[in-house]
């Protein structure tokens, strides 16, 4: 096996002010571009650098200055669609301002998450946003609060934290989209999420996470306006990965009322939840109806194309982001960004209630 090159000492001050034939100090300014260096011997310096392959040592300046130039996200789950698509929006944003960015996925475990706010404040971001885990495990983020750090939440928003949340105004889409499963005359309706809760269903309300309680709030308010009680059997938590979706399903599907039409939290849900009704022999919209939080281009390609509760998430990163940014300009204001819109968009996966096929029930 071939032996690695040994690793090649960096390049420091020291030796681009050699190289120049200044002083440290001077070689320090000249590539800080702070204090009194003519023109000439920054130009001297800088050609010294260039010749040397110099790196800054970010973390040393930011010590000397006070600013790393760095954003530090934290989000739940990397693999969603969701987090992925809204870092694309938080990184165009940032780069486009001279920021990078630092990403750390907690997998919605708010241990990691404390841990993740730590680590990002010993390398001394500038600002953070998070999508928090939990809403009631806060301290850590109030604890950041109180330092004075800029602080953005994503996706999620925490009562009794006056900081600004990027999000979308999810229940007025969830109400629309239940009310057009009532208008197709579904009174099974189920709600199925991966959230990770004290207990499997509805028991377990109040929740931990906005997001998903808002999702449910448009629900229950689109059954109640039509007269139909929530039946807590329906509202299950836990579908997180595909055997777990799976369970969830099946225990939905295996019940002697089953629903007749599903509303599935994010994308990865919807994905193994058809993969699950395939295994099943359960037909959409035929023999089950379904609809998705989320639009991602697999879900108009799929057969059939799937109904879902659409988010501007390109958006709301780049709202966070601009938040955040805003944050970091000293005397800009306050930052409150507006809650953006969904909206459901009707393809083939919705139709009116039939009773499911006796194969699926094993």
């Amino acid at each position: 096996m071939a032996v690695p090159p040994a690793r090649r000492r960096e390049v420091t001050v020291a030796d681009v002010a050699k190289k120049a034939g200044v002083g440290k100090a001077t070689a320090s300014r000249a590539l800080g571009n702070y204090g009194a260096v003519s023109d000439a011997v920054r130009e001297r310096v800088l050609a010294a650098a260039e010749e040397l392959d110099y790196r800054p040592n970010e973390l040393a300046r930011s010590m000397n200055t006070g600013k790393s130039n760095t954003i530090g996200v934290i989000v739940g789950d990397i693999e969603n669609g969701y987090f992925g698509l809204a870092m694309r929006g938080i990184s165009d944003t940032a780069k486009a301002a001279g920021y990078d960015v630092i990403l750390i996925n907690t997998s919605e475990n708010t241990d990691a998450e404390i841990d993740a706010v730590r680590v990002l404040l010993d390398k001394r971001v500038d600002a953070l946003i998070v999508a928090p885990a939990s809403s009631y495990v806060t301290q850590h983020l109030h604890d950041v609060y109180e330092s004075g750090r800029p602080l953005v939440l994503l996706d999620r928003r925490i009562d009794g934290l006056p900081v600004a949340s990027a999000l979308v105004d999810l229940a007025p889409a969830a109400h629309a989209a239940t009310t057009l499963l009532l208008d197709e005359g579904h009174r099974r309706i189920a709600f199925v999420s991966a959230l990770g809760t004290d207990g499997d269903g509805f028991e377990a309300l109040p929740l931990g996470n906005s997001s998903v309680a808002d999702r449910l709030d448009g629900i229950i308010a689109a059954l109640g306006a039509r007269g139909v009680s929530v039946d807590p059997a329906l509202i299950r938590f836990h579908a997180h990965g595909l055997e777990a979706t799976r369970d969830v399903v099946t225990g939905l599907l295996d019940r002697a009322d089953p629903p007749t039409a599903l509303i599935v939290s994010d994308s990865l849900i919807a994905m193994n939840t058809l993969l699950v009704l395939r295994e099943r022999g359960v037909r959409v919209p035929d023999d089950l109806s379904l609809i998705s939080f989320d639009d991602f281009e697999w879900a108009a390609l799929v057969d059939p194309p799937l109904t879902v509760i659409a988010q501007p998430i390109y958006e709301v990163g780049v709202q966070a982001a601009t938040t955040a940014l805003r944050l970091l300009d000293v005397g800009a204001g306050t930052a409150t960004p507006q809650p953006l819109a969904a909206q459901v968009i009707r393809r083939a996966s919705v139709a009116p209630p039939r009773a499911l096929p006796s194969s699926s029930a094993s």
